[in-house]
């Protein structure tokens, strides 16, 4: 299994602990264990922990992948585009040198 579908793996696990957890405080609602007030701010409560804890996992992945990368040493999209204007500002100064040899070849 790669990375990717290991990530995608867990958030679909959470995505449906999410739903299975509003099921079961809808449930405590519904057998009077929980008021409705009580229910909702568990759930928003949870819901909060929850998405703090994607915001941290993102976050660690996001590290995990740029270190990767740095150890694999790729160029950034910003070496690429330096490199793009030397080749471009190097290929205009050939062409001029080229036409001046051409012009003196004329005379």
């Amino acid at each position: 299994m790669t990375p990717f579908e290991i990530i995608k793996s867990a958030l679909f696990a959470g995505i449906g602990v999410q739903e299975k957890v509003k099921e079961y405080i809808d449930e405590l609602v519904k057998k009077g264990q929980l008021s409705e007030s009580q229910g909702a701010k568990l759930l928003k409560e949870w819901t909060e922990r929850a998405e703090k804890t994607s915001e941290e996992m993102n976050k660690v992945i996001a590290d995990m992948v740029h270190k990767t990368l740095e150890k694999m040493n790729l160029p950034t999209k910003e070496d690429i585009e330096e490199l793009n204007k030397k080749i471009k500002t190097l290929s205009q100064r050939v062409k001029k040198l080229e036409e001046s040899l051409q012009a003196k070849e004329g005379s």
